[in-house]
Order: C-alpha cells, then sequence, then structure tokens
C-alpha cells in the first residue's frame, strides 16, 4: 500500500502529533510498511480462529475487599493545592 503525504498529513491531524520535515519521509516510510503488514495480515484464513479477548488464559489478580480505616480527611487534603469545603478543587474540564 502506498500511502501519500496527505495521508501522513490526515493521521498526524487526527492524533494530534507534529511531524517535523526531516522526520517526514522516515514517518512516512514505517507507516506504509504497517499498512502494507495489516493488508498482508487480511488475507490469512481466521474462519475457523475463536474470537479471544487475551491469548493466554486469564486469572482473577486481584485481592478480596477489606475494610480498613479510610486516610484522615485534613491530612487527605494537606498538600492539595486547592480545596474548598472538604474536597478536593479542580480545574473545570467540561463545559456547560
Amino acid at each position: 500500500m502506498k500511502v501519500t503525504q496527505k495521508d501522513l498529513d490526515t493521521v498526524a491531524s487526527l492524533s494530534r502529533l507534529r511531524i517535523d520535515e526531516s522526520e517526514r519521509a522516515e514517518v512516512l516510510g514505517q507507516l506504509d510498511k504497517f499498512l502494507t503488514y495489516v493488508e498482508n495480515l487480511q488475507q490469512l484464513d481466521t474462519s475457523k480462529v475463536e474470537p479471544t479477548t487475551y491469548a493466554l488464559p486469564m486469572k482473577n489478580v486481584f485481592r478480596a475487599d477489606v475494610v480498613k480505616p479510610s486516610l484522615d480527611r485534613e491530612l487527605a487534603l494537606s498538600n492539595a493545592p486547592l480545596k474548598e469545603d472538604g474536597y478536593f478543587k479542580v480545574p473545570r474540564v467540561l463545559e456547560e
């Protein structure tokens, strides 16, 4: 598959990457190799392969929940840059 400069610009824009002019040729080659590899994988017959989430069997690695005393509120807030009414205060990230 041949990747064009326009394809590279689109991918860079969508992924919020700034690619220097000095790196463009190298990145363009890498992207082309990757997409060629994916194209080759699409030619494989996977009709008899069961879908899996993990290649190896998984087991639960989490410990059981145990109730313990929590950290004192004042101690938890002692190093907070912003706090209000006993809670951490953070900048708004969503607009109404």
